[in-house]
C-alpha cells in the first residue's frame, strides 16, 4: 500500500488548508446556503475542524505539531466518508444536485487524498521498514 502513497505531507497540508477554507465557503459557493439545515452547517463545521486539524498536526503545515500525521489521515477518512454520506443519513439527498452532489464528491476526494498520502513526514528519517526494496 505504501507504493500507492503518492501525495507528499507537505502537499497534503496546502490542500487541507485550501480544502478548510473551500468547505467553509461551500454553501455559497454551490448556491445553497439558504437551505439550512445539515446541508449548511456540515461542510461548515468540516471545515473549521479541517482548519484546526492542519493546524495541530505534526507536518511542515503545521504550526503546534502535536496530532501524528497517521491520527490526522485516520480522522481524514473517517470524516470524508461522513461528509459522502451525510446527504443520505440526514436526509437532503432528495433536494438539487447542488446541494447534495458536493458533500458526495468532495467527501469520496477527502477519503482518496488521504488514502494516498505518504505517512512519513519530509522531516521524519526513513525507518528499515519504510525504505523500498
Amino acid at each position: 500500500m505504501d507504493s500507492m502513497r503518492v501525495i507528499p505531507a507537505y502537499v497534503h497540508g496546502i490542500w487541507d488548508y485550501l480544502g478548510g477554507i473551500a468547505l467553509l465557503l461551500a454553501p455559497n459557493l454551490f448556491g445553497f446556503a439558504d437551505e439550512g439545515g445539515e446541508a449548511v452547517w456540515i461542510p461548515r463545521i468540516l471545515g473549521i475542524a479541517v482548519l484546526a486539524m492542519a493546524l495541530l498536526t505534526d507536518y511542515r503545515p503545521g504550526l503546534l505539531k502535536v496530532i501524528p500525521l497517521s491520527a490526522h489521515l485516520l480522522i481524514d477518512v473517517l470524516a470524508g466518508a461522513f461528509l459522502a454520506l451525510s446527504p443520505f443519513i440526514f436526509g437532503f439527498s432528495d433536494e438539487d444536485a447542488n446541494v447534495w452532489l458536493p458533500h458526495l464528491v468532495v467527501g469520496i476526494a477527502i477519503v482518496v487524498v488521504a488514502l494516498l498520502t505518504q505517512t512519513r513526514t519530509e522531516t521524519e528519517p526513513a525507518t528499515a521498514q519504510s525504505i523500498p526494496r
